[in-house]
């Protein structure tokens, strides 16, 4: 793989990473501000914000770690990433709260690991 393509990859695992801190963040700040505060219902809770975080970690995923695993040959890295994915996608299907946030968090912290665990094994 020619030096551009492995730092693009590499860039990608990465803005997966910073997503997936984001996401994190956007559950745990949502639950505080809309529960125990009751402020920023419309904004946070929108479904739109959900799905394209989802469309947008699907995309990063597929790239950045799909290439990863054409490199190392390690398919852990993608099961986990996979799993990922589809506990945020199980986070779309429940009501807004502790088990939507739940589900996410612990998906964005499984993609999160497989794109970190992709940039180890790309080295």
């Amino acid at each position: 793989m020619t030096t551009r393509a492995a730092l693009l990859h590499s860039r990608l695992d990465r803005a997966g990473m910073f997503l997936s801190g984001l996401c994190a963040v956007h559950c745990v700040a949502g639950l505080v501000l809309v529960t125990l505060l009751g402020l920023g219902g419309g904004l946070l809770l929108n479904p739109a914000i959900h799905e394209v975080g989802l469309v947008l970690a699907i995309g990063i995923g597929a790239v950045g770690l799909g290439a990863g695993v054409l490199r190392h040959r390690r398919m852990g890295v993608l099961a986990t990433g996979v799993a990922g994915l589809v506990l945020m996608a199980a986070g779309l299907l429940v009501a807004h709260g502790p088990v939507e946030a739940g589900l996410t968090i612990c998906g964005v912290l499984l993609l999160a690991s497989a794109h970190w665990r992709n940039l180890r094994h790309a080295h």
